[in-house]
């Protein structure tokens, strides 16, 4: 079994619980779009968006909640189900969602979109960079953009077990080619699940040149120390966004961009 199938064993074995953890989110009116996100985007009602790597959904559903008409992709079987189900008992029409490897999905869709969207842990599972890049290009209409919000790169090679008491102690390779192996899989949505699986480290550097290669510009590179809940971080800020106190200004957390085609 190669790791991209290794990969998506191991996100199905989390679906369900995602599902039941952001079902619970909406029935409590407490699911919120990452503020970043929402405030970057801007006005997107009318606009056709396709989310990559939507996962079980519930930012998809958002999105639709603000009146796009979104496109979810996913490579995980299971992550689709639920999705669906989701968006079906939320009453939420104006969405679809697909079950594909972003790697493939040049292969097995159609479509021109507005905004070509990504957010939060995505990018690390993907192999190959210039084919996301080209993938990203190619379901862009001319006029439209593509954004994206996931963790900095840098603050991903630091321990994880450490960080908390604010303390860097350098522990993944910033340039590393080959992705790191684990055995387990989960978060602050799911209980920890054993499965092998494999996170691709990326550098700024490799986002940007990839999105280059595949004749988009960068409109703009934004850091900030702070992410949404479950990314990291210990305290919470006025906006609902955390991080680490003792960090704070020393270090970016999350960082996000927006692209046009050239």
């Amino acid at each position: 079994m190669n790791k991209v199938e290794q990969n998506r064993k191991a996100w199905n074995l989390l679906s369900k619980d995602h599902y039941e953890y952001f079902r619970n989110k909406f029935k409590e009116d407490s699911y919120k779009l990452n503020p970043i996100v929402s405030k970057e985007l801007g006005e997107i009602s009318g606009k056709k968006i396709l989310h990559l790597q939507c996962n079980t959904g519930a930012d998809t559903i958002m999105l639709a909640k603000m009146g796009a008409d979104v496109t979810g992709v996913d490579f995980a079987p299971d992550n689709i189900h639920y999705a669906k189900k989701l968006a079906e008992e939320l009453n939420v029409n104006n969405i679809d969602f697909i079950e594909s490897d972003i790697m493939k999905l040049m292969e097995k869709h159609e479509g021109k979109y507005d905004i070509v969207l990504t957010s939060d842990g995505a990018i690390g599972w993907l192999p190959d960079l210039d084919k996301w890049g080209n993938t990203i290009s190619y379901f862009l209409k001319d006029n439209g953009f593509f954004y994206m919000h996931d963790l900095h790169p840098f603050f991903l090679s630091f321990d994880e077990d450490l960080i908390d008491d604010g303390v860097l102690e350098a522990k993944y390779p910033y340039f590393g080619k080959e992705p790191d192996e684990a055995d387990e899989i989960g978060g602050y949505a799911s209980d920890s699940k054993e499965a092998k699986n494999y996170f691709w480290m990326y550098t700024i550097g490799s986002i940007i040149n990839s999105l280059s290669r595949a004749g988009l510009f960068i409109e703009y590179l934004n850091e900030y120390d702070r992410c949404d809940s479950g990314m990291g971080g210990i305290e919470i800020d006025e906006e609902g966004l955390s991080y680490y106190p003792a960090l704070e200004n020393k270090l970016p957390i999350v960082f996000s961009l927006k692209a046009v085609l050239r």
